[in-house]
């Protein structure tokens, strides 16, 4: 497994899109030392600012070389994991923006927060993170017409504005409140809410499943359905539950309000908002 330290928290943000198990694994320490890094628009090199250790390999779950970890505050460092296709990324640490950026495969795991633009425009793969998360998380980016296209977002704490923004397949969950704008334009997939949400949840969405686990305030666009509890919520509650995330399906305990639109554009997406007994 490789090991990088960082230093010191750069100045002004460092772009390091080579923070990959794609590229580090074909290396040798000595060539992850030389790789480029950009600090503004200068290009400097990865040990200018990392100390990079390799362990001896052993048995793993993972190819030695396809494992890194990441230790430091990295909240100015841009562009983590990006592309990425396999191999594991911990980073013992805050992370900076697009953390996991249009990743395809493997896993990152931040134990603290992460930046905006987590996850944008992923297509496989998956991300934990521990703490909190900005805005546009798995979100399409400015001019795209998809946001995240598959793969697994779990946040622990709250996340920031539309997040999920023209996602097309996938599962995002947020553990705490998330901010205005949530599902903005969904085309499909799955938001859960584990915190409920501020604002707007939900605007313009064509098509996917929001649920919200609180009362949440939703657009007059949205018309009631009917009360229920889904089959599908039972069997991603078995999915999650192996995250450690508890999804309430039985009808003994309360049950689903079920909102449909929205009709603005118009729409056919569903919002399920919990109901406990």
């Amino acid at each position: 497994m490789l090991t990088l330290t960082l230093k010191e928290a750069p100045s002004v943000p460092l772009e390091a899109d080579v923070l990959s198990p794609d590229t580090i694994a074909p290396l040798t320490a000595e060539e992850v030392r030389a790789l480029p890094v950009y600090l503004g628009k200068r290009q400097r090199r990865l040990d200018d600012f990392f100390t990079v250790d390799r362990e001896p390999s052993g048995p793993s779950h993972h190819d030695p070389d396809d494992a890194v970890e990441i230790r430091g505050d990295l909240r100015r460092v841009k562009w983590i994991g990006r592309g990425m296709t396999r191999g594991a990324l911990r980073i013992h640490g805050h992370a900076g923006m697009h953390l996991g950026s249009a990743m395809k495969g493997g896993s990152i795991e931040v134990s603290g927060d992460a930046g905006d633009w987590l996850g944008a425009e992923m297509a496989g793969g998956m991300i934990h993170v521990r703490g909190n998360a900005g805005g546009q998380v798995g979100a399409a980016y400015r001019g795209g017409l998809s946001g995240m296209r598959d793969g697994t977002i779990l946040i622990d704490g709250s996340a920031g504005l539309e997040v999920g923004m023209r996602m097309k397949r996938g599962t995002i969950v947020v553990g705490g409140q998330v901010r205005d704008f949530a599902g903005l334009q969904m085309k499909g997939g799955t938001l859960v809410l584990r915190g409920g949400a501020e604002l707007r949840t939900g605007a313009w969405m064509n098509r996917g499943t929001i649920i919200s686990l609180k009362p949440i305030s939703l657009l007059p666009t949205f018309t009631y359905a009917a009360t229920y509890n889904p089959t599908f919520v039972r069997l991603y509650a078995r999915r999650l539950a192996a995250f450690g995330y508890a999804l309430p399906y039985d009808g003994r305990q309360g049950s689903y309000q079920r909102y449909t639109g929205d009709a603005a554009v118009p729409g056919r997406g569903e919002i399920l908002v919990w109901q406990p007994l």
